[in-house]
């Protein structure tokens, strides 16, 4: 059976790896490196990342090169405050620990609203 990111991810999570733990088991990982290395090469002939994007984001799948593409190009234009949160927040969907983020916002909205969570 030929092995895939997921799968890998998949393997790690179910023994308890979670955020930058995972991450870090995950780079050591020599099939999850293979997996990657050979598709970020293959994709990013097509859309070229930048440094801090190559170090930050996931960019696995055609997928996420094909978003971050489209908020790139949105990221130019004049965008309202909801349109901007929007592309930030996908921005972060690509990243490694994108849960972190998303707790962080939650945590903000839980203390405007005075709830303790």
């Amino acid at each position: 059976m030929e092995k895939s990111l997921q799968k890998i991810q998949d393997f790690y999570e179910k023994q308890g790896y979670k955020g930058s733990k995972l991450r870090n088991i995950l780079l050591k990982d020599k099939s999850f490196k293979n997996l990657v290395n050979e598709r970020r090469a293959r994709l990013t002939k097509a859309f070229p990342l930048s440094k801090d994007e190559r170090s930050k984001y996931v960019m696995s799948v055609d997928r996420d090169f094909d978003i971050l593409k489209k908020v790139k190009l949105l990221e130019k234009l004049n965008l309202n405050q909801q349109e901007q949160f929007i592309t930030k927040f996908i921005r972060t969907q690509l990243e490694y620990d994108w849960r972190r983020w998303v707790i962080k916002e939650l945590d903000k909205i839980l203390k405007k609203y005075k709830i303790k969570s």
